[in-house]
């Protein structure tokens, strides 16, 4: 009996799959309209300078930041489905996930890039000189801090 009851506790996983499937159509949609209001935007400033060059190229990567998160989501929904429902789920190779590790690889991969994406914001947005060193100091405390955390989880 008890058994039964731990075989079908896997199931409260559901939870956490509609919830990240959700949140994976919410961050696309949010996408979608960040790049309409990004090239309304565009249309209406009419800045063809190196400064207005540099902004639209921070607003493509930041978009484009967030499809990748949007697209994070889905394959964490996509893989706690096949680690914990049914592993027999039809995906492609690339997309197959065997472990846990394999979700929280792919979960930090977004954050480094997200990371990355941010300072560069805050690097084109940047308006006075020694504040760029404690944000690039703090994201690569960042950065260090998972590489080493990815490093000793390997072993």
């Amino acid at each position: 009996m008890f058994r039964r009851i731990l075989v079908g506790s896997r199931f409260f996983i559901l939870i956490a799959v509609v919830g990240s499937l959700i949140a994976s159509l919410v961050t696309m949609f949010f996408g979608g309209i960040a790049v309409i209001t990004s090239t309304l935007e565009l249309i209406q400033s009419q800045d063809l300078s190196e400064k207005g060059a540099k902004i639209l190229a921070v607003d493509v990567l930041q978009v484009v930041d967030i499809f990748l998160v949007s697209t994070v989501l889905y394959i964490m929904a996509l893989g706690l489905y096949e680690l914990f429902i049914d592993p027999g789920l039809p995906v492609p190779g690339w997309l197959k996930i065997g472990t846990l590790d394999d979700l929280k690889e792919r979960l930090v991969t977004v954050v480094v890039v997200m990371l990355s994406v941010t300072f560069l914001a805050y690097v084109v947005d940047l308006k006075t000189g020694w504040s760029i060193l404690d944000v690039g100091i703090a994201t690569a405390a960042v950065l260090a801090g998972l590489g080493v955390f990815f490093k000793l989880a390997k072993h």
